[in-house]
């Protein structure tokens, strides 16, 4: 589990960037398309990417509504004063400036002067002032833009000197579509590991209730049971590692990179490995240091292996790269939902209370504590600004490329949106996350609840009603995450509808006590093992009616 792995933040480029006004208002910087065409038959053509604030300038929404103008470029030029206006003029064109000597709003008002259009700065980054008032801006009546000076070299090399440019700004569709991939992604994966953990424990209650299989079963453990003292210090743990991380995070990210492709390697491979092992076709052996290996596994173990090493060589490669880490993400959190165990619902409802407060904490509170007023949640489900911000009150900095130049953290399901496969693709691209933790801790609950249902005969009512009530609590997300138009800590909806839904199906079976406490085969020998308050049975027999 990572600082982040709780978190769900809504669609990095559908939420637009923004920066501080001077008096303390947020304004926000949208991305737009730079449609720039060259010479020649038939007329050369490139999509680019910059970002201008719609709070000063509107923009159409489509191509064939934007005006067509002719680009200059004055890049080996300050534009401070007027002296520096071309002899030529600049009269009804789009003009390209450099950041630096002066502020940009110094060249906008040289550009009007002149009768630009349209004022272009390009840099390496994008930089926004913290001007971000409309009265600051009073007297602007051109477009004024920031782009990536890469994009604008290329752009050159591309298409040559003579350039003509359109400016639209397309809207985002109203549906936001990853929002269905997600949720179905989320409840599978729970759906599933709670049902693979039901039936782990059906084969281990059968196993013990055969003194032959018994030893047998101890020896290969399935589960790695939490005590609430495990529980207490594992969240402790992932304050600690939510904080280094903040403040080391340009070595760590590493760290838990390489971690998270060991781990979910051993992931994909346990669960696969379970699947191929009912096949009975293929079942040919060797041996090896006086073990017998089977020689399908043997290729399975090195098809996980380079399906992990393929992502992290390409990690940063947006196009595609996003699959192979939901395949590895959905693997990992599989295996952890089938292979932790909360032995009893007190266990669970410890852990999930102590990561709720967890999350509301690093998600609400801490804005209150850190320099810039951003919370630590927040920085580190997005990557961390601090390694493309400068936050001492003067400028705040926005990379226009599509890769961010930062490494992020690898413990989110990733869904690009509709726009990803559009026009808006040439800028950064466009994504929904939902951390691990969103998954695996209402997961480990859902485990739970299957593990009592085989206990205890209950026909899966508790597993059926924990599943619709995390589906539920996902909805609720999604819809606050649409009104707000805000990153919502996804734990603070899931929590609530897992646990009161499982107490009240608890509560009205008249099974509370033995829900609270558990009821685990590992018990037999006490002699309240599996009994109803209202309808003893023994192990024995509920081996029987399985």
């Amino acid at each position: 589990m990572t600082s982040e792995s709780h978190r769900l933040v809504c669609p990095t480029a559908a939420r637009p960037l923004s920066f501080l006004g001077c008096r303390g208002k947020k304004k926000s910087a949208q991305e737009a398309i730079l449609h720039a065409s060259g010479n020649g038959t038939p007329s050369p053509s490139k999509d680019y990417c910059m970002l201008y604030n719609p709070h000063w300038t509107a923009l159409p929404s489509t191509l064939e509504n934007a005006t067509s103008i002719s680009l200059m470029n004055l890049t080996s030029t300050p534009l401070c004063n007027t002296s520096d206006i071309p002899p030529d003029g600049i009269k009804n064109k789009a003009v390209v400036v450099q950041w630096g000597t002066c502020h940009f709003l110094q060249k906008a008002r040289i550009a009007q002067i002149g009768g630009a259009e349209a004022l272009l700065v390009a840099n390496n980054s994008v930089l926004f002032p913290p001007l971000g008032n409309k009265s600051e801006f009073h007297d602007m009546k051109i477009l004024v833009a920031f782009m990536n000076y890469k994009d604008f070299k290329d752009m050159k090399q591309t298409l040559g000197d003579n350039i003509t440019v359109k400016m639209y700004s397309p809207s985002w569709p109203n549906f936001d579509y990853t929002m269905v991939v997600i949720f179905i992604i989320a409840v599978f994966t729970v759906a599933l590991g709670g049902y693979w953990s039901g039936l782990i424990e059906l084969e281990n209650m059968r196993a013990m209730a055969n003194p032959e299989d018994r030893e047998m079963r101890k020896k290969k453990e399935d589960y790695l049971t939490f005590s609430p003292l495990t529980v207490v210090i594992f969240v402790v743990i992932c304050c600690v590692m939510m904080v280094l991380l903040y403040f080391f995070y340009k070595w760590l990210v590493y760290v838990m990179i390489a971690i998270f492709c060991i781990a979910s390697a051993m992931s994909m491979y346990n669960c696969l490995a379970a699947l191929i092992r009912k096949i009975p076709y293929g079942q040919c052996t060797i041996v090896c240091c006086g073990k017998v290996i089977e020689v399908r596994l043997i290729f399975l173990s090195g098809l996980c292996i380079a399906i992990a090493v393929v992502w992290a060589v390409f990690r940063n490669e947006n196009r595609w790269a996003w699959i192979l880490q939901d395949i590895l993400g959905i693997a990992f959190c599989l295996n952890l939902i089938k292979t932790l165990k909360l032995p009893n619902f007190k266990s669970c409802v410890i852990l999930l209370g102590l990561l709720l407060l967890y999350d509301v904490f690093f998600v609400f509170i801490t804005p209150f504590i850190t320099k810039n007023g951003e919370s630590i949640m927040v920085e580190l489900a997005a990557g961390p600004f601090g390694n493309n911000e400068k936050n001492d009150g003067n400028l705040v900095e926005a990379t226009a490329q599509p890769s961010a130049p930062h490494e992020k953290l690898p413990v989110v399901i990733k869904v690009p949106k509709l726009a990803y496969f559009s026009v808006m693709s040439v800028c950064v691209m466009p994504v929904s996350i939902l951390g691990f933790g969103d998954i695996i801790v209402p997961g480990l609950l859902i485990a739970y609840c299957r593990r009592f249902d085989e206990q205890t005969g209950s026909s899966s009512i508790y597993y059926i009603s924990s599943t619709i009530a995390y589906a539920v609590g996902m909805i609720l997300t999604f819809v606050v995450l649409v009104l707000m138009k805000k990153g919502q800590p996804a734990l603070l909806y899931l929590v609530p509808c897992t646990l009161i839904t499982a107490s009240v199906v608890a509560w009205r079976r008249k099974e509370m006590k033995k829900f609270w406490k558990g009821s685990s085969y590992q018990m037999m020998d006490q002699p309240d093992y599996a009994t109803n308050e209202e309808n003893p049975v023994t192990a024995g027999e509920q081996v029987v009616q399985q």
